[in-house]
């Protein structure tokens, strides 16, 4: 069942030239990516999201999808910009969006899926890639 909500895409930025200049691993948690995990968990805490794809305790988070029904991208800014902040701290840009749409709890089990298989998803990649080639490091809220 589709309700009203936010879907919220969140990407490391540059992460394959970042692990290869920081000298860290791409298959292991690393300090950016064990952060991610670590925000995205208090995030989804904080807000009873669903996390749709990404979270990745066992390799750390790069890129996740939220999806959290009935709250308003605005609402979300606050910790959306910690997020950011806090990844910033450690060397580390990450671009955000945030978007107003019809959110459902169905978890996808393959990349693809998880970015294509609704509109408001669809939309909220296409506002991460133009957030992205305009330097990214950002959060960006569409209400």
């Amino acid at each position: 069942m589709l309700t009203e909500g936010t879907i919220i895409i969140i990407d490391l930025d540059n992460f394959s030239e970042m692990i290869k200049q920081k000298g860290w691993s791409e298959w292991r948690p690393n300090d950016a990516t064990a952060l991610l995990t670590t925000l995205v968990h208090d995030l989804v805490n904080k807000w009873s999201a669903h996390v749709i794809w990404g979270l990745d305790e066992e390799r750390g988070t790069e890129e996740v999808i939220i999806e959290i029904p009935l709250v308003e991208p605005s609402e979300l800014k606050e910790d959306l910009e910690y997020i950011r902040r806090r990844l910033n701290e450690i060397g580390v840009g990450v671009s955000i969006v945030a978007i107003k749409d019809f959110v459902g709890v169905d978890r996808a089990t393959q990349r693809r899926d998880a970015y294509k298989s609704t509109p408001g998803r669809r939309r909220a990649l296409k506002l991460l890639k133009a957030l992205k080639r305009r330097g990214g490091n950002a959060v960006l809220i569409v209400d």
